[in-house]
């Protein structure tokens, strides 16, 4: 019987500060599996629109983005640049008409898990590298789908784009957006008219 949420492909993601990994898993939602790892572009965010157009590509239902929180549960810079990511992904989804969701994930250790894994696989440290984000990205993936399963619901917390992405991400207009609405000039009732070098 299936659960209350999306059956069909969906991906992962690992965001850092240099690469992100990305994950896929099957139809069925069994197996999560590394993918590939893209370059992260801060300035002109193509690696956003890479993985926008390869969720098209993969007709996915959804994508996962990790979290990361301390042990303890708290978020910091890294939580905030994953969340940021993950609003500049849907916003990039919505601009070629997909109305794919894009869910954070919590991602404890994943990167740590991450390299356990390929150290076990006889992966050596110099290799850990190139394919250790897309394996942190499976973990994620991973960790979503099973989550899925045995609670028959969804899983994460999903995240939408800005309505005009600003510095601090908060959805607040900034800069030009905000002198289009000038605020309105009060006159003193006294006067009836502008103070002088007023137009």
């Amino acid at each position: 019987m299936p659960g209350d949420y999306p059956q069909g492909v969906k991906l992962g993601v690992d965001v850092g500060t240099v690469r992100v990994g990305v994950a896929v898993c099957d139809r069925d939602g069994i197996l999560a599996t590394p993918l590939r790892t893209l370059e992260r572009n801060v300035k002109k965010n193509t690696d956003v629109r890479i993985l926008a157009a390869l969720a098209a590509e993969l007709n996915a239902v959804e994508i996962f983005v990790g979290l990361p929180r301390t042990m303890k549960g708290e978020e910091h810079a890294s939580a905030r640049m994953a969340t940021d990511y993950a609003k500049l992904l849907a916003g990039k989804l919505g601009e070629l008409g997909s109305e794919v969701p894009v869910r954070l994930i919590d991602e404890r250790l994943s990167t740590v898990s991450a390299h356990r894994h390929l150290h076990d696989a006889g992966v050596s440290s110099r290799n850990h590298r190139k394919v250790v984000d897309q394996v942190a990205a499976a973990g994620i993936l991973q960790h979503a789908i099973d989550m899925q399963k045995a609670r028959g619901t969804e899983a994460g917390i999903r995240v939408y784009a800005d309505s005009v992405p600003g510095p601090t991400g908060d959805g607040l207009p900034t800069g030009p957006a905000l002198e289009e609405h000038p605020a309105p000039r009060i006159l003193h009732k006294t006067e009836g008219n502008s103070e002088p070098g007023q137009q």
